[in-house]
């Protein structure tokens, strides 16, 4: 049985949804492997760092790689709802009948 390109497309959506939180999860953990001074241990900002105009505890690969990431699942987000609409398009025009457009109660008059 042939797979119908929307449910390609809803796997590749959730397939990306899951690889980039796993690539943001993995890049957060070797964010910051330096212990914090006053403690000595790491503290829970690996977890979630200040956002600012520093971003130095991302490297540009791993910029490229989220951007790649979530650019392809957005495309496939868009292309999903497209996907499935055309396909019950299709389907639907193949149940009308070939004669054209009847009046309900009219047929064979």
């Amino acid at each position: 049985m042939k797979k119908r390109l929307s449910s390609i497309l809803r796997s590749m959506v959730l397939g990306g949804l899951i690889a980039t939180g796993v690539a943001r999860v993995l890049i957060l953990f070797s964010a910051s492997p330096v212990p914090d001074p006053a403690s000595g241990r790491t503290e829970p900002s690996l977890f979630a760092p200040a956002i600012s105009s520093n971003w130095d505890y991302i490297t540009p690969a791993q910029t490229w790689l989220l951007i790649m990431l979530t650019g392809g699942t957005l495309i496939c987000v868009v292309a999903w709802p497209i996907a499935a609409w055309m396909e019950r398009r299709a389907d639907a025009g193949s149940l009308r009948p070939a004669s054209g457009r009847h009046i309900f109660g009219r047929q064979d008059r």
